[in-house]
């Protein structure tokens, strides 16, 4: 149980790709973290890509990066909605500037660039934001998982194992 006293916090909205937010959710909570699911809205029911449900406990708007280890960002279609609201972008801005873990995968990175915190990192994504990203001002890389400091970003759900160890590993340090 490595992560055994961690809190993260898993975003969701609706159109999630399955496994980028149920794998690392289930993953974390193994290794012994509290996760919470944080929508747009709390305690509202959002559908993934294929139509399986999660529910979220809080809204954006209610949670304090300054009481979490770290964000998790799935992606799937559902960061092009997450994007689209002020507090879930400065919830993940705020845990950044406060080096906590922001993890993001395929196309959670438009989140990342919403929010600016982008300028000089090294990211992966999903070949189909390169540009967004790289207009963001980041280094775009094609890797199954790049670590910049607390940045932690993967492509797809092929490579969930690899970002998942490296969620594991920034924060059992």
């Amino acid at each position: 149980m490595k992560l055994q006293g961690k809190k993260f916090l898993i975003l969701a909205e609706d159109l999630y790709q399955d496994l980028e937010l149920w794998y690392p959710l289930l993953r974390m909570r193994e290794e012994g973290a509290e996760v919470t699911v944080v929508g747009t809205e709390a305690r509202t029911t959002y559908k993934s890509k294929t139509g399986y449900p999660v529910t979220s406990q809080v809204a954006s708007r209610e949670v304090k990066a300054a009481d979490y280890d770290g964000v998790i960002i799935p992606g799937g279609y559902a960061p092009d909605l997450m994007r689209r609201h002020e507090a879930t972008l400065t919830l993940v801005r705020d845990a950044f500037s406060q080096g906590k873990v922001v993890a993001a995968i395929c196309h959670a990175g438009w989140v990342l660039a919403s929010a600016g915190i982008l300028k000089g990192r090294r990211v992966t994504s999903v070949s189909a934001i390169r540009d967004d990203l790289v207009n963001a001002g980041a280094t775009h890389q094609d890797a199954e998982v790049v670590v910049d400091g607390p940045l932690i970003t993967s492509r797809k759900p092929d490579d969930l194992p690899a970002f998942c160890r490296e969620i594991i590993r920034a924060l059992s340090r």
